[in-house]
């Protein structure tokens, strides 16, 4: 596999690279990329045949985008790039500066119509470009009726200012009725789920991943190395002063369980067989996973970008898969119990069925 072996995204015509390149890093910060640097990333990512680049309105307080689509449009790569962006979180009390907490005002954020033109036309003057290709509500925002959202965004569709539009961060049902609401009233619906999900954080397979299935949108894995746990660079007896985990993150120290451990150490195994690294064996696992459709990657500086590129041309065989699968194996629930083969026999009379698409 090559960036150039591309992938639908979703049940439609957009064709994206198995690895995507987030641009979260571009711009300043403690954990950012200068313009300079950003600007070798995202050349870089060009160059070994990427396709599909990924920011967010709130990402350096708008500086990513003006970032992208300076590089876009010095390299006349907008026909070949497959440009996404996000609306959602409040850009004028920001989660990701100082200014959140109060004083901004309620409609710069959520998924309301009001706020999703208010945030398409700022992205739109930011990147420089007349349309976006895929928009996603960053996250929901538990208010906005699941109508209004689709009815918004399909209008922008049909409007020609977005080409197609996704869901970040939102229960599984809101995909599943947004999907449903589109095909019933035959209007564009969501192509894609962008979620938490790496082999620390697998519990998005129990209802996320069927509904993606059930209602044609690829799925795409965010902090599919866990917040760098998964390069092996933490040491389970001091996680001071390693990276990002060590201080103020969004995951806090939820990474260092017992559990997480152990499948680090599995992890390690694997890699030391594939004369890999770790976060390489990690996208490898994460990237040959049914239903993803592309892995979102990013880095600081090209070496890391590079190294997370080398991961697509690596191939876990069906023990390395199954090993790491079995370690990282999260703890049935509700849904998976309805599904298991005890619950299938005792509908059937104990017969074995296998179901379409199985």
């Amino acid at each position: 596999m090559s960036l150039t072996n591309f992938r639908a995204l979703g049940r439609s015509g957009l064709v994206v690279s198995p690895l995507c390149l987030g641009t979260m890093t571009f711009g300043p910060g403690d954990w950012g990329a200068d313009e300079a640097a950003s600007r070798a990333i995202f050349d870089a990512y060009r160059d070994a045949g990427g396709n599909f680049v990924d920011t967010a309105d709130i990402y350096s307080g708008g500086l990513s985008e003006e970032l992208v689509g300076k590089f876009i449009r010095e390299t006349k790569s907008r026909d070949d790039i497959v440009l996404a962006t996000k609306f959602g979180f409040n850009g004028s009390s920001s989660p990701l500066t100082g200014m959140a907490g109060g004083g901004g005002n309620p409609h710069a954020g959520g998924a309301g119509s009001k706020n999703i033109h208010r945030a398409l036309d700022a992205s739109l003057r930011r990147l420089g470009t007349d349309h976006i290709d895929l928009y996603w509500m960053h996250i929901w925002d538990g208010v906005t009726p699941v109508e209004e959202i689709v009815q918004t965004l399909g209008d922008l569709v049909r409007a020609g200012k977005i080409r197609h539009y996704a869901l970040s961060d939102m229960p599984a049902w809101v995909a599943m009725k947004a999907a449903t609401i589109a095909s019933e009233r035959r209007i564009p619906g969501p192509i894609a789920m962008q979620v938490e999900y790496s082999l620390v954080a697998r519990d998005v397979e129990a209802e996320h991943f069927p509904a993606a299935r059930e209602g044609g949108m690829g799925v795409m894995p965010w902090s599919p190395l866990a917040g760098g746990f998964l390069t092996g660079k933490y040491k389970r007896d001091d996680t001071a002063d390693t990276g990002r985990l060590s201080g103020a993150n969004p995951f806090g120290d939820s990474k260092f369980t017992d559990r997480n451990w152990l499948v680090l150490d599995a992890l390690r195994d694997v890699a030391a067989e594939l004369a890999c690294d770790p976060a390489q064996a990690a996208l490898a696992w994460a990237m040959a996973r049914p239903g993803v459709a592309s892995t979102i990657v990013g880095a600081r500086t090209v070496t890391q970008l590079t190294g997370n590129i080398a991961a697509a041309g690596i191939r876990l065989n069906d023990d390395q898969m199954n090993r790491l699968n079995e370690v990282s194996k999260p703890a049935d629930g509700f849904t998976s119990s309805l599904a298991s083969p005890v619950i299938r026999k005792m509908v059937y009379g104990g017969h074995d069925v296998t179901g379409w698409g199985e």
